[in-house]
């Protein structure tokens, strides 16, 4: 965009990545000087030598300060404030396009596909959720928990979390429960040693799981005993283990009562014993605890509870900027009307736009069904995990979909469903989570003239015929 002189100069105001980097600059402060505990504004002054007010103007990027005052305030932090750290506002000496700016730091778009990538320019913040995970997994015996349906971003969030941890040198643990064999599954004894070995191995230490194990003191005392006197004994920084998918133990009801249960002790150690102060526990799961759990052997009632919400309109909106697209509320709006706040699905039709595949309109009109819909392999997969499941489940979400009003449903299928993100649910009551899968899947039951389809055959017929 043509840049255009003005008469005055009035101030500057920080970009967003001049906001980034000084965030960024001032968190690192906060763990090394500050014990992760965020500075007061007070503090703050006293670091830059600014005032109160000033700083306000500084953080909030709303009205603009001296160009010497973004300089005294990067100093503050050994920063060097760049020419891209900060423009100049409308209604001062130059107009900067947003767009421009983003199209200028952007390289080429990237395709979404499962996690965000570390270092991402597409992540988005959800603030205050990073802020607060960051702080918790500081603290010692730390345990969170992320829930949210699939597709949410918690692998990504996850992700971040142990970014973060390695920077301030704690060792770090990502185990995904998908990568357990079902034969692991059934048998507690052999699922505990590969969880130790799992985590012997990610922290650089050997295996020795057998040198531990003792049939007679049992699976759960073994592996605490592994963990207190091998692991935690021979590492000096704290051990952050994050626990993927966790709700695939919920199938497994003893093993998910005995290794759960585990993991709640070990967190009540923390409280008491300094060793076990070092270990740190971040899991993740999609859908509500479904399984009986004892109240005082749940972890999923304890430590800082952190569920992701939907993208909202202003979200979505600076996604688009990200995606080098000079987007309205009104048009962020009507995407989130047709896929939810879904950030999966909302960077699918942001990366289609921006490489000029598709318009909006064309994504918001074409047939959920239709074979260029983009949403269609995503669509099929999420036909195929139904059809995998007991067979109560689709028809459950088939009198949703078919009802113009909310409908009440047997809790484990609810939790089942909206854990897809299928659903969104009040008490028992549940409605499509948004109109693409409405779409989708009133189609599906309409083709085969059913609400409760009784076998894949229907499934696979149906993908077939809009192949086609």
């Amino acid at each position: 965009m043509e840049k255009q002189l003005k008469r005055r100069r009035r101030g500057v105001i920080l970009t967003l990545r001049g906001l980034e980097k000084l965030q960024k600059a001032k968190q690192t402060a906060e763990y090394r000087d500050n014990r992760g505990q965020r500075f007061t504004l007070e503090t703050l002054s006293e670091k830059t030598q600014l005032a109160v007010d000033t700083l306000m103007k500084v953080f909030a990027c709303e009205f603009g300060v001296d160009k010497q005052t973004l300089k005294t305030c990067f100093t503050a932090f050994s920063l060097l404030l760049e020419k891209e750290d900060y423009y100049y506002p409308e209604s001062d000496e130059l107009l900067i396009d947003k767009v421009d700016f983003y199209r200028e730091f952007t390289s080429e778009s990237e395709l979404p596909e499962g996690q965000v990538p570390l270092g991402s320019f597409y992540y988005l913040e959800r603030a205050p959720i990073e802020i607060n995970c960051y702080k918790a997994v500081a603290q010692s015996g730390a345990l969170i928990r992320i829930k949210a349906p699939k597709r949410m971003g918690k692998t990504s969030l996850l992700m971040k979390i142990l970014e973060q941890s390695t920077k301030q040198n704690y060792h770090t643990v990502y185990l995904t429960l998908q990568l357990a064999e079902y034969k692991l599954l059934g048998n507690l004894d052999k699922f505990l040693q590969w969880f130790c070995a799992n985590v012997s191995l990610a922290i650089g230490l050997p295996n020795k799981v057998t040198d531990y194990w003792d049939d007679l003191i049992g699976s759960k005392m073994s592996c605490k005993f592994y963990f207190e006197h091998y692991l935690l004994a021979n590492t000096t920084e704290p051990i952050v283990i994050g626990l993927d998918d966790i709700d695939r133990l919920f199938q497994y009801p003893d093993l998910a009562d005995d290794f759960f249960g585990l993991l709640r002790a070990w967190h009540e150690e923390a409280k008491n014993r300094p060793l076990w102060q070092k270990l740190r526990l971040v899991i993740i799961h999609s859908t509500e605890v479904y399984v009986p759990l004892s109240l005082n052997q749940s972890p999923f009632n304890v430590g800082l509870p952190i569920e992701l919400p939907p993208l909202t309109s202003e979200q979505v909106q600076e996604l688009a900027n990200r995606y080098c697209l000079d987007w309205s509320l009104v048009q962020a709006k009507l995407l989130i009307s047709y896929v939810g706040g879904n950030p999966f699905l909302i960077r699918q039709a942001l990366y289609h736009i921006s490489q000029s595949e598709q318009t909006l309109e064309q994504i918001l009109l074409t047939p959920a069904t239709a074979d260029n819909n983009i949403y269609k392999d995503h669509l099929q997969r999420q036909l195929m995990k139904l059809q995998n499941s007991d067979p109560g489940l689709i028809e459950s979400l088939g009198k949703v979909v078919s009802s113009e009003s909310q409908v009440e449903l047997e809790v484990v299928n609810l939790f089942k469903l909206q854990s897809l993100g299928l659903i969104e649910y009040q008490g028992n009551l549940a409605s499509p989570s948004c109109e693409l899968y409405t779409q989708y899947f009133r189609e599906y039951f309409k083709s085969n003239s059913l609400v409760s389809p009784k076998s894949a055959d229907l499934t696979i017929r149906f993908i077939k015929n809009n192949n086609k």
